[in-house]
């Protein structure tokens, strides 16, 4: 599957979200995204202001993770995280599953922790993307994240935070495609540091891919699909 650099480069969260990332990092970061034209930076909440400011006026998103990597916040919290950093400037949120829900069968308890945080992000016109961390998960798990994350209001399902013992995986992105059937965006990330690896995705599904190669991604597309 063939796709042309500028395509690719829409399709990108240029992601920053390691623990000893640094300021010049996330300006470097945002000054990348801006030459390429991602979809947005993906950073952790106490830059959104930074990114923000540096991105005003581009068309590239501030994406920002809550309850990151592990999900087992109250979601309260969630909801007050969300809020805060749609305040300091984010476009978009990825937040994560209450996982250790899901595995214990809570379905409500994780339905009403998604809904909580959609429906924060939509007074606003944000877009949010649940992490299922799928590399944790059953196959009906799985399709029972995917179709909660679905009812709930969100706007994409995630495959991993990059933190798990796993990343994407070409069979979960089909898996996550088909079960939500093209009404919610497919977004895969941890582990994808190729065009190679990224073409897969979007052959399998990916409607968004989360990465921190992103400029060695859209450097190894083919020359001349511009």
């Amino acid at each position: 599957m063939d796709i042309t650099r500028r395509a690719l480069a829409g399709m990108i969260d240029h992601t920053l979200l390691k623990a000893e990332a640094t300021a010049e990092q996330v300006k470097n970061l945002c000054a990348e995204a801006r030459e390429h034209r991602f979809a947005t930076v993906c950073i952790n909440p106490v830059y959104v202001p930074l990114a923000a400011g540096l991105l005003r006026g581009s068309r590239v998103g501030v994406c920002s993770v809550i309850s990151f990597p592990l999900g087992a916040h109250l979601p309260s919290f969630k909801v007050t995280e969300a809020n805060q950093v749609i305040q300091a400037g984010a476009t978009e949120i990825d937040m994560v599953m209450n996982i250790g829900a899901m595995k214990g069968g809570a379905y409500e308890l994780v339905f009403e922790d998604i809904k909580a945080v959609a429906d924060a992000c939509h007074q606003h016109n944000v877009h949010l993307k649940v992490i299922l961390e799928m590399c944790y998960l059953t196959q009906r798990e799985k399709i029972i994240g995917c179709l909660l994350s679905q009812k709930a209001g969100a706007d994409f399902v995630k495959t991993s935070t990059g933190f798990g013992p796993g990343g994407a995986t070409v069979h979960d992105v089909a898996l996550m495609a088909r079960t939500v059937g093209g009404q919610l965006g497919v977004k895969a990330a941890g582990g994808i540091r190729n065009y190679e690896q990224a073409q897969a995705m979007i052959a399998a599904g990916a409607t968004r891919i989360g990465a921190s190669a992103g400029v060695k991604i859209v450097a190894e597309a083919k020359a001349g699909r511009q």
